[in-house]
């Protein structure tokens, strides 16, 4: 189905209590927060007054995070796998994010490498790593060998704090939940700017609206009295946020992604980024296990937003390659 642009009433639950149409809060939720978000990015987009005089091209691709940029030894990631014509997992299709930003660079990661071509991107990133786990994964690197001149860092993590955040609620107050959230985002820009001054240059996103998921949409419906899709947009907010504003606001050195924006950009105007639902997780097998074979009826994985109710099908991963590559080209590294 296509999605209007305007706000609609509240939808009625379709199978399992989830809706297929997008309830008419998430529309308006986050109109107050834009400006300054969008403030924000900029920021950290602008680079400081900086200029690119020469075109900055990795050598080397180093992928910290969680699940999100996870492929895994056996080639599957944490999204829709694609099969080759035998029916077994082809890990070149279906790209995650960091691959395309790989591919970009014509880099190779060991864990999907076919041609056996020389190594030239390392997949640290670790299925449901916390920001916690980041910076231990930066220290395990430089415990194995460290960083080089020519390496461009990938970071993507806080899903997990805020769903971890999120399962105290309402036991803990959303203002004492969000004060959380934040410490841990300032956590992970200090981690970014860690990388920094180890001489890498870094791509680091904030995260999709987590209030914007398919397990939001099930939250509310368990529970209309209390909208929890806000608190878990508020909770992004808040790590998104300290992100932002505690990493080293040079472009020289750190490229902002707006994941945040995007997809509240997506959720209001579906269509326009080729989507017809935004809502309905595909997978009908638990993820990394998840195969084109393996689907709902009809879903197709360029018009279908989620995976499951946390993560992104191909084409959500489609979106964040988009920015991802358009700032690590952009930006005056």
């Amino acid at each position: 189905m296509i999605f209007s642009s305007k706000a609609t009433p509240r939808p009625q639950r379709a199978v399992a209590g989830v809706p297929t149409s997008i309830p008419g809060h998430f529309l308006v939720r986050f109109r107050g927060r834009f400006l300054g978000l969008c403030l924000l990015g900029l920021l950290a987009a602008c680079g400081g007054g900086t200029s690119q005089n020469r075109l900055f091209v990795p050598s080397r691709l180093v992928v910290l995070g969680d699940e999100t940029s996870v492929i895994t030894p056996t080639g599957t990631k944490y999204s829709v796998n694609g099969l080759d014509s035998s029916g077994n997992v082809d890990c070149t299709q279906q790209p995650i994010w960091v691959q395309s930003l790989a591919a970009n660079y014509g880099l190779t990661f060991n864990e999907c490498n076919p041609q056996s071509l020389a190594v030239t991107a390392l997949m640290l990133a670790q299925p449901g790593a916390q920001v916690a786990d980041v910076a231990a994964q930066v220290a395990a690197q430089v415990a194995a060998g460290g960083f080089r001149p020519g390496d461009l860092a990938t970071v993507l993590a806080g899903t997990n704090d805020i769903l971890q955040l999120y399962a105290q609620f309402p036991g803990r107050s959303v203002a004492d939940l969000s004060a959380e959230a934040g410490a841990r985002g300032k956590q992970l820009a200090l981690v970014v700017n860690s990388l920094v001054n180890l001489g890498v240059k870094v791509v680091v996103s904030d995260l999709p609206d987590v209030g914007l998921t398919p397990y939001a949409i099930a939250q509310q419906a368990l529970d209309p009295l209390v909208d929890r899709a806000a608190v878990l947009s508020q909770l992004t907010t808040a790590f998104n946020q300290q992100l932002g504003v505690n990493i080293v606001l040079d472009g020289r050195f750190v490229g902002l992604v707006q994941a945040q924006l995007q997809f509240q950009a997506i959720a209001r105007f579906p269509s326009g980024f080729g989507l017809s639902d935004i809502v309905t997780p595909i997978c009908t097998v638990a993820l990394p296990n998840c195969s084109t074979a393996t689907l709902i009826p009809n879903a197709t994985t360029t018009g279908y937003l989620w995976a499951d109710d946390t993560h992104l099908s191909p084409a959500g991963q489609s979106q964040l390659a988009s920015l991802a590559i358009a700032r690590a080209r952009n930006n005056p590294f």
